[in-house]
């Protein structure tokens, strides 16, 4: 059910043809790419072929029901594939003529863990058979197997390693996490029920359930120590130091995913939604943004004056995190609420004559980043299709 009106309906409309003309103008014959090319996308290494912006735009592309862009998701998944490493990590972008290959500067973790969930949807939806990319796949799991915790059976990585790329997070991940439990769940993998165990526990440690592990335990409390519940799942939780700045994206996932149970989805959306995160557009990422006196803080987040507070990674409204938030909306059921926030997602891509900004200034609204973002016209498709099958 919707309460929208005509011109809220039109606009929803009309955003979708233009994200579908715009995955279109940004496709190659090896691929999408991230942005539109223009000079600064140039200069940013926006035109190459991204694992996790790609493959988000592949679960869009795929069952389009447009041509091109039905075989551009094949050939964006088999780019990333053939420039896979050894040792199984997908990449976190290719160049689309095949001529570099780049894996950040302390890995790119969920570059591999989105091109898996890709896959497996474009086994279900699109052409291709159930064993196509198997080797690919087998490797890439192995890969993501050997940095798994043998016990909480949740992923570790570095910092700065995930699509938050100079925020502090580290040890275990919610949004990482929240994508390999995805995974788990798809390819039918071990150990998924310990995995949403130890998630809800570690990321969550405010409920009275004691977990059975004596190392769990202790996280728990260090965890908890001197804070109050915040109402979302921590943003991370390493041995000293947790994140508790309130990170949307990841706890969108752990409603999509399906970790969090009916009570906590809600609770989770009510607090996003008494922050007004989504106001005007849809959706700041942090709710509490780092400053530079917060214990968190690193030097490399003022790197450019980027990611300060409000911007960027840290507090700055991301269309493309909107369109996960209405997804979230939709699989708890306020479905009014959901095409409410699509229609303000419509608005926020619309700015500047259809510019699909990559993300604004968390209070001036300020268009920032690159033009033409590919995967915020994946997720506004995701999302309206989410909502239509409702």
């Amino acid at each position: 059910m919707t309460n929208l009106d005509a011109a809220q309906l039109a606009l929803i409309d009309t955003c979708a043809q233009a994200s579908i003309e715009l995955l279109k103008h940004n496709l190659t014959p090896h691929g999408i790419l991230a942005a539109s090319r223009t000079e600064a996308a140039v200069a940013r290494r926006y035109t190459r072929i991204f694992g996790r912006d790609a493959a988000i735009c592949v679960m869009a592309m795929c069952g389009s029901g447009v041509p091109t862009l039905e075989q551009g998701a094949v050939a964006s998944l088999d780019a990333l594939a053939a420039q896979q490493a050894a040792n199984g990590q997908i990449p976190k972008y290719v160049d689309p003529e095949g001529h570099d290959a780049d894996f950040w500067y302390l890995g790119c973790i969920d570059a591999t863990l989105w091109w898996l969930i890709a896959v497996d949807h474009v086994r279900r939806h699109g052409s291709v058979g159930t064993s196509h990319w198997s080797d690919e796949v087998g490797r890439a799991i192995g890969w993501l197997l050997a940095q798994e915790h043998q016990h909480f059976r949740l992923l570790q990585q570095n910092e700065a390693s995930d699509w938050a790329d100079i925020m502090p997070r580290s040890g275990y991940v919610l949004y990482t996490n929240a994508l390999w439990y995805d995974v788990k769940r798809r390819y039918a993998l071990d150990h998924a029920e310990a995995t949403q165990h130890h998630f809800n526990h570690l990321f969550n440690p405010f409920q009275r359930d004691l977990p059975e592990y004596h190392r769990a335990r202790l996280l728990r409390h260090y965890a908890r120590r001197g804070r109050r519940d915040p109402g979302l799942y921590l943003s991370f939780v390493n041995l000293s130091v947790v994140g508790d700045e309130g990170d949307v994206f990841g706890n969108v996932l752990a409603i999509q995913s399906g970790l969090a149970d009916s009570v906590t989805a809600r609770r989770i959306v009510r607090t996003i939604a008494a922050a007004n995160a989504s106001e005007p557009y849809p959706v700041r990422v942090i709710l509490h943004p780092l400053t530079r006196q917060h214990l968190l803080w690193r030097p490399y987040m003022a790197r450019h004056q980027q990611n300060i507070v409000h911007q960027y990674h840290n507090g700055g409204i991301w269309p493309f995190v909107g369109g996960y938030w209405v997804m979230a909306l939709a699989q708890v059921g306020m479905h009014a609420r959901a095409w409410t926030e699509l229609a303000r997602l419509a608005q926020a891509n619309e700015l500047g004559n259809w510019r699909f900004t990559e993300w604004f200034h968390g209070r001036t609204l300020a268009p920032m980043g690159m033009a033409g973002q590919s995967w915020n016209a994946a997720t506004f498709l995701l999302a309206r299709r989410a909502l239509a099958e409702t």
